[in-house]
């Protein structure tokens, strides 16, 4: 997947694609790039989170943009969530460290062994949304729950962006881990830093991913395994 979409962004970064025009359909870009409709589709809506493309029912997908400016996942631009999540999951995680229960831990304890041994994305971003909410739960204000909740389905846009184009799964789980363990110990000061360093990582990878392109690994006429 990630070989077709660096194939298809640097089509329209390159101007091959111009703005405005039509992307060749889902059934021709399967037969010239050799793979699956699963995993173009996967490819395109990966291009339209990027902000490249925009898909319309029955008429196909256009390009809208030809460079990556700040990725939307869901209602929220990548740059206003991250701003949200500095602002709010920090001093959550401090407050989590001091407030939490006994019950809280073996919540948090329980979502994060799942965690660890999932191997379905889908199954691990849906764990990731419920383990931040955990977080918030642990602090004892229902006001933070409330915030995490109105992002819950951004936030999981995002970590599965995350992970399918950045592999963020194992290096998240032990950031999961530390914030957990400063959560344990009940230190503020580790459990804020451990949540800063796990949004720093959050960024970097963000940024690694839709910083421009220097190769573009498939051909028009050379395809790759699906």
């Amino acid at each position: 997947m990630e070989a077709v979409l660096d194939h298809l962004r640097g089509a329209i970064e390159s101007g091959r694609y111009a703005i405005g025009d039509k992307l060749p359909s889902e059934a021709e870009l399967c037969r010239t790039l050799e793979v699956s409709r699963p995993v173009l589709r996967e490819a395109l809506r990966a291009l339209q989170t990027m902000g490249l493309t925009v898909s319309r029912t029955g008429k196909g997908t256009f390009v809208i943009a030809n460079t990556v400016e700040d990725p939307t996942f869901g209602d929220y631009a990548a740059s206003d969530l991250l701003e949200v999540r500095r602002h709010i999951e920090i001093p959550v995680a401090g407050y989590a460290a001091v407030r939490r229960t006994p019950e809280n831990l073996d919540h948090l304890a329980h979502l994060l062994d799942r965690m660890e041994r999932e191997t379905d994305t889908t199954a691990w971003v849906a764990m990731d949304t419920l383990f931040h909410l955990a977080v918030a739960e642990a602090a004892q204000n229902p006001v933070f729950r409330r915030v995490i909740e109105e992002i819950r389905d951004a936030l999981a846009r995002q970590s599965a962006f995350l992970n399918e184009l950045g592999g963020r799964r194992e290096q998240s789980n032990r950031e999961h881990r530390a914030i957990v363990e400063a959560l344990v110990d009940g230190s503020e000061h580790d459990a804020v830093q451990a949540m800063s360093h796990h949004l720093d990582r959050v960024e970097t990878t963000l940024t690694d991913i839709v910083r421009p392109q220097r190769t573009h690994p498939l051909t028009e006429e050379g395809g790759t395994e699906a």
